[in-house]
């Protein structure tokens, strides 16, 4: 028989040891964030019905559409798609890193992604959907741009310039994120060279 080895004695002990009230109650405290998590997982029905409803208008007129209509169509289902993306990646990520562990380790489901997820890639992961998102936007006010100065316009150039400063301000922020991210990564060779 092979002794436990003192890490994992030392865990063991972690693990079955009382917390004191005070570090018990802040500890406990995360719990707060479940009905966060929750009301996320009813918005994401709520898109749900949303993309089922367009997916259903488009059905029915698809033969009255013309080609740019059906093409703004189906950008914002994709759009409503990457929302919903956004949506699982908050509630799922989110609840693992700062709530509980979901215990999906060989799970045939559990997203690739949830593997190696922390807070700083749950970050960098919701800045790039959000870059998605605002591109979708982008593409779809560039395509009504064509009306530009016609009644019928929905955008006018001032609009159409916010929305390009702001998606790259989404694109900055992105990019400042990764990068902050990166230097505060100790790298693995120096932290050797300090032991």
């Amino acid at each position: 028989m092979t002794e436990p080895s003192p890490a994992s004695a030392k865990a063991e002990d972690i693990v079955g040891r009382e917390l004191r009230p005070l570090p018990s109650l802040i500890f406990g405290s995360r719990w707060l964030q479940l009905p966060l998590y929750l009301g996320l997982i009813v918005a994401q029905g709520v898109y749900v019905l949303l993309f089922l409803k367009e997916l259903w208008h488009l059905t029915l007129h698809a033969m009255d559409f013309t080609e740019q209509q059906i093409m703004l169509m189906v950008l914002g289902l994709i759009d409503v798609v990457m929302i919903s993306n956004l949506l699982v990646m908050v509630i799922v990520g989110g609840y693992e890193t700062f709530v509980s562990r979901l215990r999906l380790q060989g799970h045939p489901d559990q997203p690739e992604w949830l593997s190696h997820v922390n807070a700083s890639v749950l970050k960098i992961k919701l800045a790039m959907a959000i870059i998605g998102i605002s591109s979708i936007h982008l593409l779809r006010t560039f395509i009504e741009a064509g009306n530009l100065g016609s009644p019928k316009a929905s955008y006018t150039e001032a609009g159409i310039m916010w929305q390009v400063i702001i998606h790259l301000a989404f694109i900055v922020s992105a990019i400042g994120i990764a990068t902050v991210d990166r230097m505060s990564q100790v790298p693995a060779n120096h932290a050797r060279r300090d032991h």
